[in-house]
């Protein structure tokens, strides 16, 4: 069987989460300690008992869902053997997917997306940009909405048939969610998050991000990775790099991710890390895949089985 692995995204973390597998699993506490060692604070503790919020900021949210990612995959790994055909992630998810490859170790991946976080935050100004789901049009329709608001708002995930998200100035996302509703959309949803990813405004973060890579050296992947831009497998490290920087301003091409695996012989995907919003929206994409999310101990099992 062709099977692959996929990463979520912000989105998924909660509070507690993994709790129940570190219990059971050494490799969790091993990557979150390794995580720690580079964030400079206990990233576990704050993941376990986070009382004022923190894990919802875009600088702690990636280092622990990338974290988590690693921590689930690498369980996995020490209790089957593993031979994907592909992986992919979500946004964020795609750094995790990076360094379960072995392009990156899990300190760069670490150092990385904390940077990452930080960057975003910095390129709009808090409350001045925002993100809403747009449920129930066509990925076109949702386009030309958008294209017809004064202002900056961009299609920027397009997650599953009938869900694509839009980001940019907060004027201009109201006033889009509004003509959304008017051109049909079944429900429109605002996204409660401090930064609008993956369109136009994160430009300057990307040229942020650009110099941080340069100083940074990777290896080949062991496994490939499918980019969110291009739907690609990069070929040499440059390449890795120049579509990290590109998805911090262009959209996440999610379902075309899922259905180039499905083309080219996947047959089952696990999502690796906490819930399994992937699973959903992979679900919505392609009904015929076998889908497993794994982030408890139940899962896992049910993961070991079905390798």
């Amino acid at each position: 069987m062709s099977y692959a692995f996929v990463f979520p995204g912000q989105g998924s973390q909660s509070v507690g989460m993994l709790s129940e597998l570190a219990d059971s699993h050494k490799e969790v506490q091993e990557v979150f300690s390794e995580a720690s060692d580079v964030l400079g604070y206990d990233l576990w503790d704050l993941v376990q008992n986070d009382a004022s919020g923190k894990l919802n900021q875009t600088d702690v949210t990636q280092p622990a869902m990338l974290a988590s990612g690693i921590a689930v995959y690498r369980t996995l790994a020490a209790q089957s053997d593993l031979a994907p055909t592909y992986m992919a992630g979500h946004s964020l998810g795609e750094y995790t997917a990076l360094v379960a490859s072995g392009v990156m170790t899990l300190a760069q991946g670490i150092e990385l997306v904390a940077e990452r976080g930080r960057l975003m935050q910095s390129a709009v100004p808090e409350g001045a940009g925002a993100m809403a789901a747009v449920l129930g049009l066509e990925d076109d329709q949702v386009v030309a909405v958008c294209s017809q608001i004064e202002g900056v708002v961009e299609a920027v995930n397009f997650n599953s048939p009938g869900q694509v998200v839009i980001a940019g100035e907060k004027a201009a996302v109201d006033a889009a969610m509004e003509a959304a509703t008017e051109a049909g959309a079944s429900r429109v949803v605002p996204l409660p998050v401090s930064v609008p990813s993956h369109c136009s405004l994160m430009k300057p973060a990307a040229d942020a991000l650009a110099e941080k890579l340069a100083g940074m050296s990777f290896s080949a992947a062991q496994t490939p990775v499918l980019h969110n831009v291009n739907v690609a497998v990069s070929s040499t490290e440059e390449e890795i790099k120049q579509a990290l920087v590109q998805q911090l301003y262009q959209p996440v091409q999610w379902v075309k991710t899922v259905q180039a695996m499905k083309e080219n012989g996947v047959e089952q995907l696990f999502e690796l890390g906490p819930g399994k919003v992937l699973m959903g929206l992979n679900r919505r994409i392609d009904r015929k895949m076998g889908m497993v999310a794994v982030y408890d101990n139940a899962t896992l099992e049910k993961a070991i089985s079905s390798l």
